[in-house]
Parts: C-alpha cells; sequence; structure tokens
C-alpha cells in the first residue's frame, strides 16, 4: 500500500494528511510497529523528534505505554531493548472507550435503557443560606 497509500482513506483521522505522508517519506525514519498496526517514525537528522501514524482512528490512547515512553522521549532507546518484556500478570493496554459503544455505562444510565431508581432518601439537598 505504501506510505502515500495510508493517506487515501476516508477522513483525516483515520489515517494521516498529504502534508504529514510528504513529511514523513521525506525525513522520516520508520523504526518500528506495536501490535496495533501504528507506525513509529523518528527524524532523520533530528532523531529527537519522533511521530506514530496510527492504523485507524488517530486517537493517543491507541498508543501502547511502552511506545508512548519513547515518543515521548522518556526512553531512547525502542521499547524492546529498553524495557523489559511484559509480564504475565499485566494485561495489555486498551484504548479509550469513551463514546462508544462499548464505553462503560452505569445501571440506571439511559444510555443502557434502563431507569435509575428512585432516591433512598438518604440523599439531603444542599440549600444556600
Amino acid at each position: 500500500m505504501g506510505l502515500l497509500g495510508n493517506f487515501f482513506k476516508p477522513t483525516w483521522w483515520t489515517g494521516m494528511t498529504f502534508g504529514t505522508a510528504l513529511f514523513t517519506q521525506r525525513h522520516g525514519s520508520e523504526v518500528g510497529r506495536d501490535e496495533a498496526g501504528n507506525v513509529y517514525y523518528q527524524h532523520k537528522k533530528n532523531p529527537a523528534r519522533r511521530w506514530v501514524v496510527y492504523n485507524g482512528s488517530t486517537d493517543a490512547s491507541r498508543t501502547p505505554p511502552a511506545w508512548y515512553a519513547w515518543l515521548r522521549g522518556t526512553i531512547d532507546e525502542l521499547p524492546e531493548k529498553a524495557l523489559p518484556p511484559r509480564r504475565p500478570f499485566q494485561i495489555p493496554p486498551e484504548p479509550n472507550r469513551t463514546g462508544t459503544d462499548e464505553a462503560w455505562r452505569p445501571s440506571g444510565s439511559l444510555s443502557r435503557g434502563e431507569q435509575r431508581p428512585a432516591t433512598t432518601g438518604d440523599y439531603q439537598a444542599w440549600i444556600p443560606d
């Protein structure tokens, strides 16, 4: 599909803009990919300049913690070299689900099609003096 192929998607938030694609092609060097298919780049002349091209929606919560540390310069080497492997008790990171059908909704939430239970009398409204 190629680098510029990422640009030709229905909207800019599911790929990259033409300017980002052109800049990445001219000045970027691919350094790695994560499990979600996000591609990480580093500037050829200024290694401190780093960026990510998301595979899908452009949402920073889709960046795994190890790669986030690399993007922000917390670690200088790539996550595979700088960090220990994931331990068995650690669960994989998940993107922010707010605003999606998978978002958590408490019982009584209108979006769950339920009705909130009536108050039980243990609440007393604040009345200003």
